[in-house]
This record gives structure tokens, sequence and C-alpha cells, in this order.
């Protein structure tokens, strides 16, 4: 079987071929949730073989907490999976470095605003650095990209779509017709809400749905301002997305995601200037992650449940066991973070990892005198070719994840039986999971654990007990390992152990 045009295994008496090495060239069909359209479609980039993507990024104002995170692996998953599937992808995420909340905080704290923003933007990427989310292509700051804003809304404003009052700039919903069609909005019931992230300011505009694309001089701004031909101001928050993926992505994009809180109305507004300006389909398919909840609530500071990334790995969890827990429920469904959650998620990791450890460490030609097998190579690759099949047409549909990880988890034991393993086939078994790990990036390869000399020789010892039938003194030595965490058991191939914490 093909997966992405690569096949997966070399050994002997297999069909699999050593290709798994090759450049893949052959482009699985992905299925993907389109919120405008709300059913799974098939993914068709614009380009074939290649994929346009925007993330909406942080507001650099304090450090992201886990709700942002869910939005963050959510869209690493998504790309990962799509250069799986044999797609190269093109991503940009803003980083949102000028609003109301940045040009707030960094006044209070006496700190220009590149000064107070910069301290965010670096325990970002910090951040996201240590939950191994891969680098996006751009990481457009708002700050430096204020032209492009300010041509963008001259556009707007000779097509007729925006308008001027009191130094500011406004879209007009009005006349936008197709406005909510991302939302399902109806249009003649739509009230306040398209604006967002403004000051009250209303009783300034034609209607009060209408969102501000440049907002003129105010003395809470300090000295954050702007030259336009709209007078003195600064950009509204909706108008930078809109020019930055156009900038780097072009007019039209293939992907677009964000958290489902950015859907409304940040996402409507982002469609209604970028089609008004260009006349052209913003975006061919949206994604939207679901809310995170925290021990079943709605995270908030005064309720004591909330979390930065930060605070967790303070408290002693490991980045790895943090990822694997946001990426295990389905994107669409809302995700519970608990302290059981993280235990959970610490556990299936380290079933994971010590298999990994005992397939490198228990590998060679032989062990205990015992041939391998002849045909140990064919039966670990059915076994690996039914696991990459069930893993593959999990994640290709609509990126199910979880569906994925019960094609892994069952095959653990099945491959246990086989121990130890010919070199052919612990390759074979370590090849497959790095391809696994290229979605999940969650998995250790490292050499296998070391055991320190006291306990290798008492492994030998019980081994030489054994060959001289002496049990008592087998039984022994087992049960003294096994106070120490170390885990014996006998295979008709050999003795192998797993270390239990």
């Amino acid at each position: 079987m093909v997966y992405g045009g690569a096949l997966f295994c070399t050994f002997r008496g297999c069909r699999f071929q050593a290709a798994f090495v090759r450049q893949r060239r052959t482009i699985m069909a992905v299925q993907l949730y389109n919120t405008m359209t709300r059913r799974v479609e098939e993914f068709s980039p614009l380009v074939p073989g290649k994929v346009t993507m925007y993330t909406c990024g942080p507001t650099v104002y304090d450090y992201a907490h886990i709700g942002n995170f869910r939005a963050y692996i959510f869209e690493d998953l998504l790309h990962r999976v799509l250069r799986f599937a044999g797609y190269d992808v093109t991503q940009v995420m803003n980083l949102t470095d000028v609003d109301d909340k940045t040009i707030r905080n960094s006044i209070a704290k006496g700190m220009a605003l590149d000064e107070y923003t910069g301290v965010y933007k670096q325990a970002f990427f910090e951040d996201i650095k240590a939950l191994g989310i891969t680098p996006a292509a751009v990481y457009p700051e708002a700050t430096k990209h204020v032209p492009e804003m300010i041509s963008l809304i001259r556009n707007l404003l000779d097509k007729g779509f925006a308008y001027q009052k009191e130094g500011s700039v406004y879209f007009s919903i009005e006349r936008y017709r197709e406005y909510g069609k991302l939302a399902h909005l109806d249009r003649e019931g739509l009230v306040a809400g398209a604006s967002g992230r403004v000051d009250s300011d209303e009783y300034e505009k034609d209607h009060v749905s209408d969102f501000v694309l440049w907002k003129g001089y105010s003395d809470k701004d300090g000295d954050v301002v702007w030259d336009s031909p709209f007078g003195r101001g600064r950009p509204g928050w909706h108008i930078e997305c809109s020019a930055m993926s156009m900038k780097y992505l072009g007019e039209t994009m293939d992907i677009h995601t964000g958290g489902i809180d950015n859907m409304f109305p940040h996402h409507e507004n982002e469609i209604a200037q970028s089609e008004a300006a260009s006349g052209k389909p913003f975006v061919r398919t949206w994604l939207h992650c679901a809310w995170l909840l925290v021990d079943g609530e709605k995270m908030s500071k005064s309720k004591g449940n909330f979390f930065t990334f930060r605070d967790l790995v303070s408290k002693g969890w490991s980045p790895k066991v943090i990822r694997y827990l946001l990426i295990s429920t389905h994107y669409r469904k809302t995700l519970n973070f608990s302290e059981q959650g993280l235990e959970a998620s610490k556990a299936a990791l380290a079933r994971l990892d010590t298999f990994l450890a005992d397939v490198a460490r228990f590998s060679g030609p032989d062990a205990d005198g015992n041939n391998i097998p002849s045909g140990q190579a064919a039966a670990v690759g059915a076994i690996l070719e039914s696991m990459l099949g069930g893993f593959t047409a999990a994640i290709e549909d609509d990126l199910n994840i979880s569906e994925a990880m019960a094609a892994v988890f069952p095959v653990l034991p099945k491959i246990r039986e086989h121990f130890p393993l010919g070199k052919e086939s612990a390759d074979a078994v370590l090849r497959s999971f790095k391809r696994l790990d290229e979605v999940l990036n969650v998995l250790d390869f490292g050499s296998g654990e070391s055991l320190d000399d006291e306990i290798e020789a008492m492994i030998a010892e019980r081994n030489a007990a054994r060959k001289a039938k002496n049990f008592a003194e087998s039984d022994r030595i087992r049960d003294e390992l096994a106070k120490k965490g170390i885990i014996l058991k006998d295979t008709p191939q050999g003795t192998v152990w797993e270390k239990h914490t």
C-alpha cells in the first residue's frame, strides 16, 4: 500500500520496498470541514500541489494562554497533515502589535509600544518552539504594514464601500450585500457586533454595525499614531489581516483558520473588506476550532482556571504532554482541559516512548542464542501496513486524530509478540513511527534508555540462573529488579524489559 507516494518497509518476503525514502509524488485526498459551506469537502488548492494558508496569530499584549494554543496546535496539525499528504504549504501568521490592549498596557508600563510588545513576541516564539509548532513562512507585524493597510482603505473608499467621519474611516455593511455569509447571519436582523475591538464611537457611524478601518487619533493612543490621507490615527483591528494576507498570499488563498471566536466579527469583516476591494473570492476553505474549557468551565482569571503555557510548564508538565492533550480531541469538538487529561496524556506518551525504546534496544540478528524467525519481517510488515492505513485514512478525514491514534495503540502489543526484532523489522517499525510523528511531533526516538551497570549485571545474572535452572535465584533477581521499576518479560526469543516510573 502506498501512503503519500511512498512505501514503508524494506523487509524480504514483503511487498514493501525501499521507496519509503523517496520524495513523495502522489498527493493524498484530504477531506476538510469548510465553515463557509457547513460541510466536509474534498480539499482542492488553487494551484495543484501547493497550499496557501493564513492563520490568525496572537495579540502580543500578554503571554499566550492554553486557549490560544488550542488554536495554534490545531493549525499546526493541519499544516502537518497537508505536508503528510504531499502538499507544499506556505503559511502566514500575523502578529497583532497595535490595538487597544497593546497601547493601553504599554502606556501603563511606561514603555514604548515596540519595546512592550517585543517582550511578548519573543515569548510567543519561545513557546511555539517548545510545543513543536511548525514555523510559518512569514510572521508579519501589524505596525510594519501600515502603508499596505492605508492603500487597502483608500481602495475601499474609492469603490464606495467605506466612508469617513470625524477623522475615522468605516466600512459600510449596507453597501456590501454579502455581509454575514460566513457566520450565516440574517442581514435584516443584524445589529451591533460587527465592529469588535473598538471604543464607544458608534455615534459617529452611519450604522451601528459598520466597523472601523482607520481610527482617528485619540489622547488614549499616546504617541502611537501614523499620518494618512484620512488624517492622523491608526488602523483598526480587522484591516491588518486582509492587507497582510493579500500581500504575502495573494487576493485569493486556499485556507484561512482561527478559533471559533474569530469567525464573527473578525473573519466576517475580513471577507467583506477583502472581497469588496479585490472583487475576487478571499478564501476557498475556512476552518475553525472549537472552544477550550478548563475542568468543564470557560477559562477565566476570576475563576482561577486561567493558565498560560508557561504556567503549566512551571507546574512540571512537559511541552510534549501539553501538545498531546491539545491535539487529542477533534478540532471541531470542545476540548476539556484538566489535570486528569494531562495525566492521561502523560501515560499515553510514556507507553509510546517505552515501546520505541524497547524496539531500539531489543533488535539484532539474534538474542539468547535463538535466531530471528524467518517469517518475522513479513508478519511485522503486515501489522505496520494496517496501522499506517488506519492512521492515514483517519487524518485524511477532517483531521480525525482520535481515530488515527486508535489505529496505533493496539499495534504495540502485537509487535511486542515478535520481540526481539531483527534489524530489518526494527528499522521498519522505527521508520513507520517516524512517519506518524511527522503529524504528531510528540514521540521520542532516542537510542533507548541505558541501564546502569548494577542493573545490567543483575539481568545477566538472572539469565545465567535461568540457564542453570536455578529458578529460585532467577525469581529473586526478578523481584529485586521489579522493586527498582524494571519489569522483565520472558519470551521465546529472549528476555525483554520495561522501565516503569
